[in-house]
C-alpha cells in the first residue's frame, strides 16, 4: 500500500506539472508544433525498447485511431489551448472536466448511465466550468484557448473509453498511439510546419523534450499502472481528483498568474466534483439514500440459540 500510495503521488505530482510547463512552452518561442514533435519525438525514441520487448502489434486500426485522436488531437489541441489560455484555466478545463467527459463518452458509446450517486460530482464539474465561462463573458480574453482545451479533454476522454471498448493493455494502447503519433506527424512537421527550435533557447527546448516525451508519455504511464496494480483502479482515481486544485496552486505559485473570484470557485468545484465524480462518499451512495429516507425500523437480532449439553 506505501509503494502504491509513492506511486499515485508521484503521478500526481507529474500531471499537476503538465499544466505548468506546457504553458511555459505556450509563452516561450516554441510553436505547439515544437511541442508535439518533442513529445511524440522523444517518446517514441524511449518506447521503441519497450516496443521490441512487448512485441505490439502496429499494424492494428484500432491502434492507428487512437494515436491520431486519443494521442495527437488530444496533444495539438493541449498545446495550442496553452498557447491561448492561462494554466488556470487549463487546471479546470483539462483534468478537472475528464471526470465529467468520460461518463458521457460511456453514455454515447455503450449506453452505460453513470450512477445516481456521482450525478453531485458532475454536476459540481458543470458549476465549476460555468464559473470559468462566466470570467470569460467578463473579458478575459481566452476563449478560443479555452474550447481548444475543452476539445483536447474530449480526445482524452475517447481515447480512455476506447481502450476500456477495444480491451487492449494498457501498456500496448500508449506504445501503439505514441509511436503511430509519432510516424504519422514528425514527417509532416519536418516538411511544412513552421517551428520555433532555431531561436528558443537551449534550456526551453530540453525542460520540454524531458517533461512532455520522457515524463508525460512513458513514466507517468509506468506509474500509474503501477499504483492502479497496488491500490486500485478506485484509490487512484480520487488521487487523480488532486491533479486540478495542485496544478491550479503551482501556476499560482510558479506562473503568478491573475486569479479571480470566478476562477478560484472553479478550481474548488472541479476539484470537488473530481472526487466525488470518481469516488463518492458512502453519504451519497444509493443504500446511504435509502437509509436516509426509509421510516422503516431494523429487523430485531435473532435470538442466539442456547447451547445445550449433549
Amino acid at each position: 500500500m506505501r509503494r502504491g500510495m509513492l506511486f499515485a503521488m508521484l503521478a500526481v505530482l507529474i500531471w499537476s506539472g503538465f499544466i505548468v510547463v506546457s504553458r511555459l512552452g505556450g509563452r516561450s518561442a516554441l510553436t505547439p508544433y515544437d511541442m508535439v514533435a518533442l513529445r511524440f519525438g522523444v517518446g517514441a525514441v524511449l518506447l521503441l525498447p519497450l516496443w521490441a520487448w512487448r512485441r505490439t502489434r502496429l499494424l492494428d486500426g484500432r491502434l492507428l485511431r487512437l494515436g491520431l485522436i486519443g494521442a495527437l488531437g488530444y496533444a495539438l489541441l493541449a498545446y495550442w489551448g496553452f498557447r491561448l489560455s492561462s494554466a488556470l484555466h487549463a487546471a479546470v478545463l483539462l483534468p478537472g472536466l475528464l471526470p465529467f467527459l468520460v461518463p458521457l463518452w460511456l453514455w454515447r458509446l455503450q449506453g452505460e448511465l453513470p450512477e445516481r450517486a456521482k450525478l453531485v460530482g458532475l454536476g459540481l464539474i458543470a458549476a465549476g466550468v460555468g464559473c470559468v465561462a462566466v470570467e470569460n463573458f467578463a473579458g478575459a480574453a481566452s476563449g478560443w484557448g479555452d474550447l481548444l482545451l475543452v476539445g483536447s479533454a474530449l480526445c482524452w476522454a475517447w481515447y480512455s473509453v476506447t481502450v476500456r471498448r477495444y480491451a487492449i493493455h494498457p501498456i500496448d494502447a500508449t506504445i501503439g498511439s505514441a509511436l503511430w503519433a509519432a510516424l504519422c506527424f514528425m514527417p509532416v512537421y519536418w516538411l511544412v510546419l513552421p517551428s520555433g527550435l532555431a531561436i528558443a533557447p537551449v534550456g526551453a527546448i530540453l525542460l520540454q523534450a524531458f517533461y512532455q516525451g520522457a515524463l508525460a508519455v512513458v513514466v507517468t504511464m509506468l506509474l500509474y499502472l503501477y499504483a492502479v496494480e497496488h491500490i486500485g483502479a478506485a484509490r487512484m482515481g480520487a488521487m487523480m481528483a488532486l491533479v486540478p486544485a495542485l496544478s491550479g496552486v503551482l501556476a499560482l505559485w510558479l506562473l503568478a498568474e491573475p486569479l479571480s473570484g470566478w476562477l478560484l470557485a472553479g478550481l474548488v468545484l472541479s476539484s470537488a466534483g473530481a472526487w466525488l465524480a470518481v469516488r463518492p462518499p458512502s453519504f451519497l451512495s444509493t443504500r446511504s439514500f435509502a437509509c436516509l429516507t426509509s421510516t422503516s425500523r431494523l429487523p430485531a437480532r435473532e435470538p442466539r440459540p442456547s447451547r445445550r449439553p449433549n
